[in-house]
Parts: C-alpha cells; sequence; structure tokens
C-alpha cells in the first residue's frame, strides 16, 4: 500500500493535513510526518494531544483525508511529491496501539488510528 516514495516522503520533515467532516461542516488539523507511525497492517498511527474538534466530528463521521508532502524528494512534475490518503480513523486512548504511540511521545492522550481505503500520489 506505501510505495518507497511515500516512504522517502514522509521520512523527511512535511506538514500532515487531517480533514474531517460532520454536520455540513469540514475541520482540518494538522501534524509532522516524523510524528506519523506504522503498523504491520498498515495502519497510520497519529499522536494526539488535542485535536478535539477532529475527535468530535470523527465520532459523528469516521471517514478521512490526509494529505502530506515534502519538497525534498522528486515528483511527477519536479521538485517535491505529496499524497492523499482516503480512509477511516479512530481516536483510542488505551490499548497496543496507543502504548506504541505513548512510548515516542509522552504528550500524547490519545492515538489517532487511520485506515487508509486509498493512497494516490498527487504531485
Amino acid at each position: 500500500m506505501f510505495d518507497s516514495r511515500f516512504t522517502a516522503v514522509i521520512a523527511k520533515e512535511g506538514v500532515v493535513a487531517i480533514v474531517s467532516c460532520a454536520d455540513n461542516e469540514a475541520h482540518v488539523a494538522n501534524t509532522w510526518n516524523s510524528y506519523l507511525s506504522f503498523t504491520d497492517d498498515h495502519k497510520i498511527l497519529i499522536p494526539v494531544f488535542g485535536m478535539v474538534k477532529t475527535r468530535k466530528k470523527v465520532e459523528k463521521n469516521n471517514r478521512l483525508l490526509l494529505t502530506m508532502g515534502t519538497k525534498e524528494i522528486e515528483g511527477k512534475m519536479g521538485p517535491g511529491t505529496g499524497y492523499l490518503i482516503e480512509g477511516t480513523g479512530e481516536f483510542l486512548k488505551e490499548g497496543a496501539e496507543f502504548e506504541k504511540i505513548k512510548e515516542k511521545f509522552n504528550w500524547a492522550n490519545r492515538v489517532l488510528v487511520v485506515s487508509p481505503q486509498s493512497v494516490k500520489q498527487t504531485i
């Protein structure tokens, strides 16, 4: 699901946008590429301290869009490449996935677990 270019992109620092939508309103939260962790079954784990609006939207509609990129990896049209991930998410405050994140980011009080359904290179 994650090709070598995607892996190279997330190894560089860049912004990750997390888009949630419920009640006819979209909301965008941001994090960093370096905060992302991955499970063997291709889930994305994101440490969370706040993201209150995102959590409330995900409780009503668990569909998410994530975009990420870096200008340091060659893309389709020159310097820079980015990805769009479509999937579902859930916030956890216990369990193995939460503990994995808590070990790396002691400030995290939750983990956003994203289950990708599609991963597309956009640029």
